[in-house]
């Protein structure tokens, strides 16, 4: 069975908003892991995972079509499997130092909800490339109602935003603008929530994930403002990217928004036709 324009659409956002977080990683986790001095050989795996990640997700947005290659789903399913292991190396990390679980080292330890960005892009990865195959299963046709993406894509910008909200807090929200990401993406996420149990997608919704999409762009100026404020700015690059804030941050709500916009067109679609 063909598939239609509204499924086509709707896995290249879905692809694209996957390829938006694994490029998220990519960044975030070559810098972090860089700071890090690549102490532990296994930190060189989310590098590499998001990069063909990126790689295949970006093709299949390109392409929604499928070439009958399973190499794009080994690599959604080993950038989750990778994400998994990431956030039990990170909350090793974390317990491991004096205090254990305490806001110091949630603050300044590995990042604990970092690796669950891998994960989301394998997941969205991974849904794209069922979309594409057109497989007429159970588990394919209820991927394309939508109301599944968007549970996914809900959940993960609730894990987001307790992320920004953590590392934003560590920094006493000294600029008004530091409220955006804690305020926005949690009502984007619950309208988006609202959506999947009413089983209806609303404009409102549609609004406020476009929103929350420009925020992750806009975030990346924010931050970029925040190291340039450091001691010899940009001049000063190698240190001051390290230590300002993380550029390659905000963009995870970009993709995962993307991602939502995607599964609101396919629920849209299943209203029309119900």
């Amino acid at each position: 069975m063909a598939a239609s324009h509204a499924d086509i659409v709707a896995t290249r956002l879905i692809a694209g908003g996957a390829a938006a977080l694994a490029f998220s990683v990519f960044a975030d986790s070559g810098l972090e892991h860089y700071r890090g001095s690549f102490a532990n050989p296994t930190m060189v795996l989310p590098i590499g995972s998001a990069v063909l990640g990126l790689t295949m997700n970006g093709r299949r947005s390109a392409k929604p079509e499928s070439s009958g290659s399973e190499v794009p789903t080994i690599s959604h399913v080993g950038s989750a499997a990778i994400g998994v292991i990431g956030l039990g190396f990170h909350a090793y990390n974390i317990l491991k130092r004096p205090g254990g679980a305490s806001f110091n080292n949630l603050f300044y330890g590995a990042p604990a909800g970092a690796p669950a960005t891998l994960i989301l892009s394998g997941m969205l990865g991974g849904i794209a490339d069922r979309m594409a195959k057109g497989e007429e299963t159970i588990a394919t046709l209820g991927l394309r109602s939508g109301r599944m993406v968007a549970g996914v894509v809900s959940i993960g910008i609730l894990g987001s935003v307790a992320e920004a909200g953590l590392l934003h807090f560590r920094g006493a929200y000294h600029d008004p603008f530091m409220w955006l990401p804690v305020t926005l993406p949690p009502v984007a996420a619950l309208s988006l929530a609202r959506d999947v149990v009413s089983d209806e997608a609303h404009s409102i919704t549609t609004g406020l994930l476009a929103a929350t999409a420009a925020l992750g762009l806009i975030g990346v100026g924010f931050h970029a403002y925040g190291v340039a404020r450091n001691m010899g700015g940009f001049r000063n690059w190698r240190q001051n990217i390290l230590a300002g804030p993380p550029l390659p941050a905000p963009p995870a709500f970009t993709g995962l928004a993307i991602a939502g916009l995607g599964a609101l067109l396919l629920m849209k679609k299943g209203s029309r036709r119900g």
